[in-house]
């Protein structure tokens, strides 16, 4: 029988530490080579696209993910999850949250793998559903006792921070701009629609750690290169998609591809994450191919559905 998993299921089923846990084991499964995930593919749709990603846990599922670019109200994500023996279709999630709250534990487990330990401030430039799943993994991984948010509507700005406080229970506020929103934070969270840069790198304190999850392309990026220059330690969770980007990802291009460490490998202790206080580290989110599967795994394991 094949579940069916509406936004509702997905938001009463799967926490912040549980789809943060399940992002960490899907890293350290892609590093190992157990998750196969090649990157994205796209057909023009005339004004838009359609965007496939596929995962295959070696000896257990493979599934894939698809989605539009139109942004219409009412289009949504089809996420499949196939048994990896019969290939039978054990579940299908239908919506935007299982793909936000994998983008967010994916961000969470970025911060609890290169944040300070003592890290307790998070600034957010955004207000909208990938900010808030970004703040929801991070209040799970660190204890905030501050969120200053920044969006260039008030109403959303006051909304976001007004959520925050209710359902996080973290004292939050709204700022007038993102030079308040990053000042003195220790982690700081990207995650707007600008094509153009909504960061002053020069307005991060020493020993900062940021998540960008909006464009970051070439051609389209709400940070600069400023803050590429100034990061001690630069991460993604697929080098591999970075680099696949059409043009590529900002920091998978030289002067920094040689810099951009994979968020697996660090996991793995193969490769070293932040070794001193007072760096500055930035974390690239691409969305590694075939982790909202694994999620959808973990949900059919652990969930409620609905037939």
């Amino acid at each position: 029988m094949t579940l069916l998993f509406s936004d509702e299921d997905v938001a009463a089923t799967l926490d912040a530490p549980v789809t943060v846990a399940v992002m960490r084991d899907a890293l350290l499964a892609a590093y190992a080579g157990r998750l196969v995930a090649p990157p994205r593919a796209s057909a023009p749709l005339g004004g838009g696209r359609m965007v496939l990603t596929a995962g295959h846990l070696t000896g257990e599922w493979y599934g894939f993910r698809s989605y539009d670019t139109f942004g219409h109200p009412e289009s949504g994500q089809l996420v499949v999850l196939h048994d990896g023996r019969t290939g039978t279709v054990r579940a299908i999630a239908v919506g935007e949250e299982l793909g936000s709250r994998r983008t967010g534990g994916l961000g969470g487990v970025a911060v609890d793998t290169l944040a300070r330990a003592d890290a307790a401030t998070l600034g957010v430039v955004g207000s909208g559903r990938q900010a808030w799943t970004q703040v929801w993994a991070a209040a799970a991984v660190r204890p905030l006792r501050e969120v200053t948010v920044h969006s260039r509507s008030a109403a959303r700005r006051e909304a976001f921070a007004a959520r925050v406080r209710a359902e996080l229970g973290v004292p939050a506020r709204a700022v007038g701009s993102a030079r308040e929103a990053v000042a003195g934070r220790d982690v700081v969270v990207l995650a707007t629609t600008s094509t153009t840069p909504v960061l002053d790198a020069a307005d991060l304190a020493p020993g900062t750690h940021v998540n960008t999850v909006g464009f970051k392309q070439a051609d389209r990026h709400e940070f600069g290169t400023d803050l590429l220059d100034v990061a001690d330690v630069l991460v993604t969770d697929s080098p591999s998609q970075a680099a696949a980007y059409a043009p590529p990802m900002l920091a998978a291009v030289e002067p920094y591809a040689g810099r951009l460490r994979d968020l697996g490998a660090v996991l793995a202790g193969a490769v070293p994450g932040r070794t001193g206080a007072d760096q500055i580290s930035v974390f690239c989110s691409t969305g590694l191919a075939g982790t909202e599967v694994f999620l959808l795994d973990r949900l059919v394991r652990v969930g409620a559905a609905t037939v």
